[in-house]
């Protein structure tokens, strides 16, 4: 069985595009194959910034033939029919076969297809696959048609097996199917010819090519913390970084080099970031100060110099970047120390949406909600307010306009240098989180307010505007500033009417209408079912809480009770009980439907004939009188296992009593018994919501 190797040689394609090229080479070559018949026993892809190259073993050496019997028309249908059917078998009117059934003379297609050699199929599946190659950019070079990312230099295409190695006959736009590949372009230049996968990848690491994008990543850490430890330094892990340097070299060689001495005190973020934006180095630190010392360069080949001079280069660039960003930086602490209100009335002039108003009005409304949610959280109202109205000054400044990905963290820096207190700074940085299911949730009181405040008038206002996410679209992320909300809620262990907070705050918009705030409660109420089924509570638990309407504008309310009764469920007594409840439900609602009537009061345990009736009357009681008090003290864990104790007499009264007894005294005393389990039941939550 043979084994196929196919490279697609060209121009330096993107490294943030390199990982997906892989996986849909792999993908639509493999996909064609099998479609055709030839199945395999593996497959691999790989790739550096001049190639995307596939391994396949264990390819068949020819696809299988095959012979399909296809049923048409009797053999007097009408013309067209007949064409139709000769025309989808690919057949002629005395190819197919009449046969006799009992519906009369049928027509018979026998369609039979040779098998065809692996080599042809291969040279059909790779054309098609670069003719429309789904890349997100692509380009046309010189008089030809095709297009891809980067010019197309050349395509590899071999069969390997015991008896040799067989080019692929094939071309695609000119470029015909070889044995040859090249190695490094500066270290190694020239074409060479390869036998098989394994020949291949040797004789690229001799020609200074590092294949796979793993190995690459592993060499440049490795010889990056090794060169910082030997200074007593640490390289500032940074994966995102190592994955995309990893696609801009072929044979990495890790360099270290030194920050100018003017630059050392900027803060270690604006380091890392004018690194890593404009230069794509790592950062390195030293692990007593905190300070970002040194920086890793990768180079994309060894020279005479060990280096030098790339490092010499790179160092004289850096060294204009970090000037610029010095430049900012002094800047924005001139202002920072006078007076920030200078960034905040620049924000008058910035729209932060044309229905919405400008940035100065969304952070006038954040810090009036900032403290009314103040001493919710444990915050103290003048300390909340200002902190909002700082918080998003660094939007302002020099230093978050060329660097937007540091707002929030300048915010801190700033409000530290103007002499406020670090709740009021560390606010600033931390209100924009969570931003994601991972993000750290703040918790110290300031930054709590401010970022329910943000949040919550994010969610209102687009809401009261209606710009609400439809299917995939959410352009304004409102599904993340729910999220964000119910995060800072419940790690918080906060309590707080959702509800009224927005109804209160969408007031303030333009196109409140009353069942907005209903609306958006439901949106949160959906999203809250998503978190708690990462946390293996079932939505129809939270179905059932949610259904019970008092309290569901309160999420810690909403998740104590849903936890509670998810763990009640997991027993076998709260497992049992459903069907208990279901069982007298379903009877109660049955009787009431046939008699016109409600059951609902009166059941007395005078009347009682069994034990067991009797008993059931009793452990009601019991329950009863431990629900009651348990939920008005929001002790739902007590109330459900209250609800649990009724399963052993439930059980029992069904397997010894008749509801539908033939004295009609007795007959609605049970069917009132009844109605007591299932008002009891529904006090803690809607069981009829629960599945199964």
């Amino acid at each position: 069985m043979p084994d196929l190797l196919i490279e697609l040689f060209s121009e330096e394609i993107p490294a943030r595009m390199q990982k997906r090229a892989g996986e849909d080479l792999q993908k639509l070559v493999t996909n064609g194959l099998v479609e055709a018949g030839l199945t395999y026993a593996s497959a691999a892809a790989f790739t550096t910034p001049r190639r995307l190259t596939l391994t396949v073993e264990g390819l068949l050496t020819e696809s299988p033939s095959t012979r399909e019997e296809r049923k048409g028309p009797k053999a007097d249908a009408p013309e067209k029919a007949i064409e139709g059917f000769l025309r989808g078998a690919g057949l002629t009117r005395d190819q197919v076969e009449e046969r006799e059934t009992p519906k009369g003379n049928v027509l018979f297609a026998v369609i039979e297809k040779p098998g065809r050699p692996a080599a042809e199929i291969i040279a059909e599946v790779l054309s098609q696959t670069v003719r429309t190659f789904p890349w997100p950019k692509s380009m046309r070079w010189g008089s030809g048609s095709l297009k891809w990312v980067r010019p197309l230099h050349s395509i590899l295409c071999i069969l390997t097996d015991e008896a040799g190695t067989e080019v692929v006959p094939g071309e695609v736009d000119g470029i015909a199917f070889t044995d040859t590949t090249e190695g490094h372009r500066f270290m190694a230049p020239g074409r060479f010819s390869v036998t098989s996968f394994e020949d291949y990848e040797k004789k690229l690491k001799r020609a200074h090519v590092v294949l796979n994008a793993a190995d690459r990543s592993e060499a440049i850490w490795h010889d990056a913390t090794n060169a910082a430890f030997a200074s007593g330094l640490e390289v500032v892990e940074d994966k995102g970084l190592l994955a995309e340097v990893a696609g801009l070299v072929e044979w990495p060689v890790v360099l270290m080099g030194k920050i100018g001495d003017d630059f050392l005190d900027l803060p270690p973020e604006v380091l890392q970031t004018s690194m890593k934006e404009h230069q794509k180095f790592f950062s390195v630190r030293n692990p007593k100060t905190g300070r970002i010392e040194r920086f890793i360069t990768v180079a994309n080949r060894e020279t005479a110099d060990n280096g030098a001079t790339i490092l010499a280069g790179n160092e004289k660039v850096l060294s204009a970047r970090l000037a610029d960003a010095k430049f900012f930086w002094e800047n924005d602490l001139r202002v920072a120390k006078s007076d920030m209100s200078v960034w905040t009335q620049a924000l008058e002039n910035v729209t932060f949406h044309n229905k919405l108003g400008s940035q100065a009005d969304r952070i006038n409304r954040i810090a009036a909600l900032a403290k009314e949610l103040a001493p919710i959280v444990g915050a103290d109202e003048a300390q909340a307010e200002e902190a909002a109205r700082l918080a998003k000054a660094d939007l302002s400044s020099e230093m978050v306009y060329e660097f937007p990905e540091l707002q929030g963290l300048m915010g801190r820096y700033y409000i530290t240098a103007s002499g406020r207190n670090t709740a009021m700074a560390a606010a600033a940085e931390e209100h924009y989180s969570p931003l994601g299911p991972s993000d750290d949730v703040p918790t110290a009181p300031v930054s709590v307010a401010v970022a329910l405040a943000d949040k919550l008038d994010t969610l209102t206002g687009f809401w009261a505007i209606d710009e609400k996410p439809t299917g995939s679209k959410d352009p304004f992320a409102l599904r993340r500033a729910a999220l964000g909300i119910i995060r800072l809620v419940l790690d918080n262990n906060l309590s707080a009417d959702l509800l009224g907070l927005c109804r209160k705050h969408m007031q303030t918009f333009e196109g409140f209408e009353q069942e907005k705030p209903f609306d958006l409660l439901g949106f949160t109420h959906d999203r809250l079912k998503v978190l708690l089924r990462d946390q293996e509570i079932r939505h129809d638990i939270v179905d059932a809480i949610l259904a019970m309407k008092k309290g569901n504008n309160d999420l810690k309310f909403v998740v104590d009770r849903a936890r509670a009764l998810s763990e009640t469920l997991a027993t076998d007594d709260g497992e049992n009980l459903i069907q208990g409840f279901k069982r007298a439900n379903n009877i109660l609602t049955q009787a009431e439907d046939a008699d016109g009537v409600e059951y609902s009061y009166g059941a007395d345990i005078k009347f009682a004939e069994e034990a067991e009736e009797k008993a059931l009357f009793e452990a009601l009681d019991a329950a009863e009188a431990k629900i009651a008090p348990a939920m008005e003290a929001q002790d739902f864990a007590s109330a459900m296992q209250a609800m649990a104790t009724l399963r052993g007499p439930i059980d029992a009264f069904f397997e010894a009593v008749q509801i539908n007894a033939d004295n009609q005294t007795v007959r609605r005393n049970r069917l009132n018994l009844l109605s007591r389990i299932r008002t009891l039941c529904l006090s803690v939550a809607d069981l009829t919501k629960i599945e199964g």
